[in-house]
């Protein structure tokens, strides 16, 4: 079961859809942290104010139980929030504790473009992962967002793009994924890369 979790930021229902649409079977929306630590594999999505966020899945109980899954090696997909809450820090109106996987912190996309960066931008890929399997460089994803993930290891990036930057679209490193676009608003391409984490919790849950 992957356990897409409901901490009170996003629509979620969007993004279940978006895993049935791929073929995924077997989804649950849950805010239950028991239910999060049995899963196969754990969505984190979101939209909103990294500070909220971080205070939801705290006060929730369920960072603890995200991070001991993710130490664990249980496939983990974050979208666009979900990507950025990776972060040491997050930087939206004063400084706040992300979880700290990825390292690094969350910062506001620079003056000079339009913000948020709302639209479709092609992604290249530094180097392959199986979340991208089959779906060629240079596909474009939705993006709807104000910040993004600056990464402390930059090896860790997987998918690039730039609005007024060069910023990371997406990392990989070991069961961790994620994204700062929005697979389920994708079209055909975000279905595949949904797919393709799909395949990557089966393939977990079966060794």
């Amino acid at each position: 079961m992957i356990a897409i979790v409901d901490y009170g930021m996003g629509n979620l229902r969007s993004v279940e859809k978006g895993f049935e649409h791929a073929g995924v079977a077997d989804i649950a929306i849950t805010g239950d942290p028991g239910v999060v630590a049995t899963a196969d594999g754990i969505v984190l999505p979101g939209v909103g104010a990294f500070r909220d966020a971080a205070a939801h899945l705290r006060n929730g109980g369920l960072r603890e139980v995200i991070l001991a899954r993710i130490g664990e090696g249980v496939p983990f997909l974050g979208i666009c929030l979900g990507m950025q809450l990776l972060a040491d820090v997050g930087l939206e109106d004063g400084e706040w504790e992300g979880l700290g996987v990825m390292g690094g912190t969350c910062e506001r996309l620079p003056g000079g473009v339009k913000v948020p960066h709302i639209g479709w931008n092609t992604v290249e890929y530094p180097r392959e992962s199986p979340l991208f399997a089959g779906i060629p460089a240079g596909t474009a994803f939705y993006f709807v967002h104000s910040y993004h993930l600056k990464p402390a290891d930059p090896s860790c990036i997987i998918g690039l793009t730039s609005h007024g930057i060069d910023f990371a679209a997406a990392v990989g490193a070991g069961n961790v994924y994620a994204v700062q676009f929005h697979p389920e608003k994708s079209s055909a391409a975000g279905l595949a890369l949904l797919g393709n984490f799909g395949s990557i919790v089966r393939e977990s849950a079966s060794r």
